[in-house]
């Protein structure tokens, strides 16, 4: 297919139009359903800049009996991934989301690696992290691994790398969309 968006996340939720509305708050654009055998839809994907999100139902689309699929099916979902989407203001990225019956689990904050951020999770159990790039920090990775480990605390012979650079910030920027919830 041509013009599909380079990555695709899938999320399984109960209420897939709900979801579907939710996360078009977030900025996402619909592109269309797929609607089940009782005529109720299964599938919303939305898209994002380059990011496409296929919303599933938990129940009604026919994938294969697993120990994988029950094991999603009862739950929690989406434990150890947080999606990470740069917005233009967290503040009112925040609102929204406590709005949206989202719950805050860290911020609005300021954080040393040069980033203002929200975290939640959304009623469907999944994590977010809705950021702006604040520039404050020369050396983000450096910033980070000084939170989390101390400062000058490293081994010897390592290093921080950093890949990408001014024109990949500037890209992420010009493909960022508006929240309005």
């Amino acid at each position: 297919m041509n013009g599909e968006p380079s990555v695709r996340v899938a999320l399984r939720v109960r209420d897939v139009s709900a979801a579907s509305t939710l996360y078009q708050s977030f900025g996402f654009v619909s592109v269309g359903t797929v609607p089940g055998a009782d005529g109720g839809v299964v599938m919303a994907i939305l898209r994002r800049g380059p990011l496409q999100l296929l919303v599933d139902a938990l129940v009604g689309i026919p994938f294969p009996d697993s120990v994988r699929e029950r094991q999603t099916k009862s739950g929690p979902r989406g434990l150890g991934v947080v999606i990470g989407l740069e917005v233009d203001d967290v503040e009112e990225a925040a609102r929204c989301c406590r709005s949206a019956g989202c719950v805050i689990s860290a911020g609005p904050t300021d954080a040393s690696w040069g980033e203002r951020y929200v975290e939640f999770e959304d009623p469907y159990g999944y994590a977010w992290k809705f950021f702006r790039l604040t520039g404050s920090s020369d050396d983000g990775l450096q910033a980070v691994h000084d939170v989390w480990f101390g400062q000058g605390v490293s081994r010897p012979g390592t290093a921080v790398v950093v890949a990408g650079g001014q024109a990949e910030r500037e890209q992420r920027h010009a493909d960022q969309q508006h929240l309005c919830c």
